[in-house]
């Protein structure tokens, strides 16, 4: 199945999936309609976040990246609406966004991956 994710910095080496931090957990969304992922983009620059592309990728591929790095992942499906406060986060950014200093002393703690790769695999898969 394919699904849309949110990156930054697509195809250069400080490459970054968009992710939010819930009691804990890093949760890496994924986004079953285009639109809604492109939705959510726009709200996050309202935020002054910076602004990431949508990227369309099979959604085991995201599975095994956040098994590795012992993330969670969560599927907004079309036309989801939230049940619980949480899930509210899923459609809407949190207010409070890391610093980019934050993210790259995270990725320095964490496993490298390479979305590039991933996309090429894929490629050969076809």
């Amino acid at each position: 199945m394919e699904i849309f994710v949110l990156l930054y910095n697509s195809g250069t080496e400080k490459e970054g999936i968009h992710s939010i931090e819930l009691k804990g957990k890093t949760i890496v969304l994924m986004f079953e309609d285009q639109d809604d992922a492109i939705r959510y983009c726009g709200l996050l620059e309202a935020q002054d976040f910076p602004l990431p592309t949508v990227e369309m990728i099979d959604i085991e591929e995201i599975r095994d990246f956040c098994n590795k790095l012992d993330y969670e992942c969560k599927l907004v499906e079309k036309n989801f609406v939230p049940t619980t406060p949480e899930d509210r986060f899923l459609i809407s950014p949190p207010q409070k966004n890391l610093e980019v200093e934050d993210w790259e002393e995270e990725s320095n703690n964490k496993e490298k991956f390479d979305i590039n790769t991933i996309k090429e695999n894929l490629e050969k898969l076809l």
